[in-house]
């Protein structure tokens, strides 16, 4: 019974607090992102470990290059969001209505044609959706100030993390322990966050090239949507196939581009998201795709298309922190795909 009180005051606690919790996570993945990145770019470019005081001295101008790369990569995808991206999502809510006079006719059309019993009510009104969603981002937006802060913090702080650990843990059996689990996280977190944001990345831009050669619309936002959607589990590739296969119904006189798009974007879903990303990430997460959906549903339900966002990374936590306990060892085992967990550290 405690147990039940203990877990609903989380959950309270979680669902009230959210508008503080939301930006020191998308902190910390900006800044898991930039030390994947740099990690990464470590290992392209390897050097040697430092020996004498100059070669330390080359080994941090060697970590701010390698932190200004990713940094910059980071600010490219802005650049081109603000530039390239954020003037075409004016000119589809500008559109937006006439786009939900064609639906009403699309669905007449089915009606008539096919024989289904279809009423305009049945299609959401897309213009207070969209205003909905914009008026969410915009909120969101009022906090980017507070996600820097947090993240330049993070960076700041980031030398002194080992020294604070053990301090915290004097006794060396349990700080070692402690440390394989949290390097056990970084590890895969960082791995996922690397493999998760190139694949994405790169499905994003053959999307954009392949619905500009068939010549639908606001490639560009279809693109975006394709890029951040990719970064949830099974909902965000229906949701970004759907959207500009929906669009191109309205548009198109004919069935050629729908057919066109659809065929694209879901194979290119499926060529890098079922084939490609498994084989460039490995098994080393492990999860149940059953449990990523509860995982999905259940932070979706608490903090919206935030908690869906980092539903993934907070399930590997959770999955690796229970894989070295005996008292939770079987929650790591219905989190996995096939039973088989990470060992647990003894020592």
């Amino acid at each position: 019974m405690n147990g039940i009180i203990v877990f609903g005051i989380i959950l309270f606690t979680l669902w009230i607090g959210r508008s503080i919790f939301i930006p020191i996570l998308v902190a910390a993945f900006l800044w898991y992102l930039i030390n994947a990145i740099s990690e990464y770019f470590r290992r392209v470019f390897p050097h040697q470990t430092p020996r004498t005081h100059r070669d330390k001295i080359y080994d941090l101008i060697y970590d701010c290059i390698s932190y200004a790369a990713s940094l910059l990569a980071i600010c490219a995808i802005v650049y081109l969001f603000i530039t390239q991206v954020k003037p075409m999502f004016s000119e589809l809510a500008t559109a937006l209505p006439a786009i939900q006079d064609k639906l009403i006719s699309f669905g007449n059309y089915l009606s008539g044609s096919v024989g289904l019993k279809f009423d305009a009510n049945m299609i959401p009104n897309i213009t207070k959706v969209a205003a909905n969603i914009g008026a969410s981002a915009a909120g969101f937006a009022t906090s980017i100030g507070m996600v820097f802060v947090y993240m330049i913090f993070m960076f700041i702080e980031q030398s002194t993390f080992n020294k604070k650990f053990t301090a915290l843990i004097p006794n060396k059996s349990r700080a070692k322990k402690m440390r394989y689990i949290i390097d056990s996280i970084d590890n895969n977190m960082k791995k996922y966050l690397f493999m998760k944001t190139v694949i994405s990345g790169i499905t994003g831009i053959v999307s954009y090239l392949w619905l500009q050669m068939i010549g639908l619309e606001f490639a560009g936002v279809w693109a975006f949507i394709v890029f951040i959607t990719s970064y949830i589990p099974t909902i965000g590739a229906i949701i970004a196939c759907s959207l500009p296969i929906l669009y191109s119904f309205t548009v198109a006189p004919g069935w050629e581009l729908p057919l066109l798009t659809a065929g694209g974007l879901i194979g290119l879903q499926i060529l890098f998201g079922n084939i490609m990303e498994p084989k460039l990430m490995g098994k080393s997460l492990n999860l149940s795709t059953l449990a990523i959906l509860i995982n999905l549903v259940f932070w979706g339900m608490i903090w919206g298309i935030a908690g869906m966002f980092f539903s993934v990374p907070i399930l590997v936590g959770i999955y690796i922190v229970a894989a070295q306990f005996d008292s939770t060892r079987w929650v790591a085992v219905l989190l996995s795909a096939d039973g088989k967990i990470p060992d647990k550290n003894e020592d």
